[in-house]
């Protein structure tokens, strides 16, 4: 008898305890994916979304978030501060600014968001200011991320409905500003941004075969989806080397 009561002609005590053969690795193979999906439950119940982990694709973020970095997320409203906006659990730049709540080397949450009818991964960028409708936001926008001063001259300005208004640390302009993006509505928001592990992104981009993203391709196309059109004219001449941080889920 085998130390667990078994026999050692039993079928299960064979393929438990066999050192040569198919068996070793087929057992070895179920240990694995039983310790994936053991750390896969157990990063599930900690964010509360699946995937709870993205990989960065470009360097809007930088220096950040850099293209590789892989990124654990959590539900909007976990872990949250009691000065988030609402009940969205986000905490805007301007409202970090001021309680001094700051997450990956500025004011206020990176969150990872996604537009209906986009194309391509989510965006993950971080938020600036909460916006209601009819607003007009550009009053209390930094003018160093706008084209105009006038918010007739600045794409969704006054704001078609509530929502925040995002940018990518290292970009010029507002996501609203630049095409990428129209007023995000916090039913788009898929998670808040909580911690990075640089380089290990990268495994999943590889097998992705993922290249930089210009606003001047699936920026405009997910702006079109939204309903939100951006003409040219609208547009300051930084934007076209905008990058978009996506995040190719895990």
């Amino acid at each position: 008898m085998s130390d667990d009561g078994r026999s050692p002609d039993d079928p299960l005590s064979r393929f438990l305890h066999a050192e040569t053969g198919a068996s070793v690795f087929i057992r070895e193979v179920l240990t694995s994916v039983l310790a994936v999906a053991l750390i896969g439950l157990l990063l599930f119940a900690a964010s509360g979304v699946w995937p709870p982990m993205v990989a960065v694709e470009s360097g809007s973020m930088e220096p950040h978030m850099e293209r590789g970095d892989l990124v654990f997320i959590t539900e909007p409203d976990r872990f949250s501060p009691d000065f988030a906006h609402g009940d969205t659990g986000v905490v805007t730049h301007e409202t970090g600014a001021t309680e001094g709540y700051a997450t990956f080397g500025e004011p206020g949450s990176v969150i990872v968001y996604r537009p209906p009818g986009s194309g391509g991964s989510p965006i993950i960028h971080r938020a600036r200011l909460h916006v209601e409708e009819g607003e007009n936001w550009v009053d209390r926008a930094n003018p160093e991320y706008l084209p105009a001063t006038s918010c007739e001259r600045v794409p969704s300005c006054p704001a078609p409905y509530d929502g925040f208004i995002t940018k990518g640390d290292a970009n010029a302009e507002y996501d609203q500003v630049s095409g990428i993006a129209p007023v995000v509505k916090s039913e788009w928001i898929r998670g808040v941004a909580r911690v990075r592990v640089p380089y290990l992104g990268y495994v999943r981009l590889v097998f992705s075969e993922v290249v930089l993203v210009q606003t001047d391709g699936p920026g405009l196309a997910t702006a079109a989806a939204s309903g939100v059109e951006y003409t040219p004219n609208q547009r300051s001449s930084t934007s076209s080397n905008t990058t978009v941080s996506r995040g190719t889920v895990i």
